[in-house]
């Protein structure tokens, strides 16, 4: 993150992006999974007395234990109810971007569906994948009017898989073929015409060596950015600042996005790469955040990022504000006539101008 001294040319954008969990299964196990804040279905279908963050299955979810979550997360339906809540959010926020996450969103039967009821709405839309059948979906996905797809990606061996895994993936096999369904969903875009970025999240220090080799498979054929992990504080954005400096990046652009908490500075390597690194802002909204407990400098760990979409387990479509206070969640009907809403509205306003007027030029 520039340090304010020496100013580099920042460019401000207002958030206009849904961002909405289509799908809760997944066939990885990162251990700083927040599992867009919704439980682990396979881990949960029988829980009765509130629901557990990790189970047999060996995936997480990082914030179940205290953000009061009240539903299962079930799978989007390309149908005429989803439809109707992505209008209903487009006008009432003003949206024109809708970002498709999970679970693994390429295991979704219906991804290319999906997409399209989104372009129908007049949105642009993007993915967010490690890429497990993306070399069996892209194409028709990119047919369908996919814009982008974000690769979150782990390792290129299988210990470096394994390092941000759970035990399962000892089975150097099980890794193996996940790195390998990878690289076929990153050919598989670039042969499709997709934009796509590389994200690799960065726990700690001990993942600089990881970041080294992704950074020299993957670079040339994808514009690579660096993720702080939320689970693992500033001991993960250290870690980042400091592989940068170890690798003689140099900041020469900020992007921030008025109205959430996301921002990413462009880093330029020696060899004339551009990195990216996307960080967490101190954003909150002013109303809903004031009396909230984690809203403090240690226990807020991705501030306001944005709304979210999701379908519950009874078919109704739920809006979140919050992935540790899942408890805000309410109907998508409800959503749009809310406070909350209006709230939203404002804080992306008032930050537009605010960081307009303040931009180094």
């Amino acid at each position: 993150m520039p340090d304010g001294r020496s100013p580099i040319p920042t460019s401000v954008f207002r958030n206009r992006t849904l961002r909405v969990k289509i799908i809760d299964g997944c066939g990885m196990t990162c251990t700083f999974c927040h599992n867009e804040g919704t439980p682990v279905v396979a881990d949960n279908k029988r829980v009765t007395d509130g629901f557990v963050p990790r189970g047999a299955s060996g995936r997480v979810s990082i914030y179940i234990g205290t953000n009061g979550a009240r539903f299962l997360p079930a799978t989007i339906l390309p149908d005429a109810a989803f439809a109707a809540s992505l209008r209903l959010l487009r006008d009432a926020l003003d949206l024109d971007e809708l970002h498709l996450t999970g679970g693994e969103p390429t295991l979704h039967p219906r991804l290319a569906e999906v997409v399209r009821v989104g372009v129908e709405a007049g949105m642009r839309v993007g993915v967010t994948s490690n890429g497990e059948r993306g070399a069996a979906v892209l194409e028709g996905c990119t047919r369908a009017g996919l814009d982008r797809v974000n690769f979150s990606i782990f390792g290129t061996a299988p210990d470096e898989l394994a390092q941000v895994q759970n035990s399962r993936f000892a089975d150097v096999r099980r890794s193996e073929r996940k790195i390998s369904a990878l690289k076929a969903s990153i050919a598989t875009a670039e042969r499709a015409g997709l934009r796509a970025n590389a994200n690799i999240v960065v726990p700690n220090y001990s993942h600089a060596r990881r970041v080294r080799r992704l950074l020299d498979e993957y670079s040339p054929s994808l514009s690579v950015r660096l993720l702080n992990s939320l689970d693992d504080g500033s001991e993960s954005v250290t870690a980042v600042e400091q592989i940068l400096a170890d690798l003689g990046a140099v900041a020469v652009a900020h992007h921030v996005t008025a109205g959430v908490s996301g921002s990413r500075t462009a880093y330029e390597l020696p060899s004339g790469r551009t990195i990216w690194f996307k960080q967490i802002r101190s954003v909150r909204l002013p109303e809903t955040c004031a009396g909230c407990r984690f809203n403090n400098g240690a226990d807020c760990q991705e501030g306001f990022y944005g709304v979210r979409l999701y379908r519950d387990a009874e078919g109704g479509h739920q809006v979140g504000v919050c992935l540790q206070r899942m408890d805000l969640c309410i109907p998508v009907e409800e959503f749009v006539r809310h406070d909350l809403c209006r709230e939203v509205l404002a804080l992306r306003d008032a930050e537009y101008r605010q960081l307009s007027a303040a931009r180094p030029l």
